[in-house]
């Protein structure tokens, strides 16, 4: 079973709705956007660091509008200085390649290894899109299901402010 068979099959399983929406593989979030025209759900940008060991491992869920700036996020998660998760890393804690990263790819993670910090920006929308384990797709769910997906996967979580 590929991630997204499984992704669905947990989705199914917890009775979580969802809006698919298939398009091609976008390189950046402004073509992406032409794509989300007309849905009423805030997009997302995910990100996955580990930090200067190795050993610790992160996934940052931004506003998809919202500027990245690594110094910015090393400061705010106060988890020394990090660096983008390799390929290799990608794939054994989330099962997902580079340009697929999502929160649905911690149905992966049953060790619970990776830390989740959310942007408090998100917590104001009524639903959120996530790409299900493939970047050709992205899946629309209500943000209280969200946080009853991430309830149910178990990976420790918490809401930042991200304001850089």
């Amino acid at each position: 079973m590929n991630g997204s068979q499984k992704l669905y099959q947990v989705l199914d399983n917890l009775n979580i709705p969802f809006e698919y929406l298939e398009h091609p593989e976008v390189p950046t979030i402004e073509i992406a956007k032409q794509y989300w025209a007309g849905h009423d759900a805030k997009h997302c940008k995910n990100l996955f660091f580990r930090n200067h060991k190795g050993n610790r491992h992160y996934l940052v869920i931004l506003d998809c509008d919202q500027n990245m700036d690594i110094h910015a996020i090393e400061r705010l998660l106060r988890q020394g200085k990090l660096s983008f998760a390799s390929e290799q890393r990608m794939m054994k804690y989330l099962g997902v390649t580079p340009g697929s990263v999502t929160p649905f790819g911690l149905i992966n993670d049953e060790e619970h290894h990776v830390h989740v910090f959310l942007d408090g920006n998100l917590q104001k929308a009524r639903k959120l899109s996530f790409h299900p384990c493939i970047n050709t797709a992205s899946l629309i769910v209500a943000k209280d299901d969200f946080l009853r997906f991430m309830d149910f996967v178990g990976n420790p979580y918490e809401w930042i402010d991200l304001y850089f």
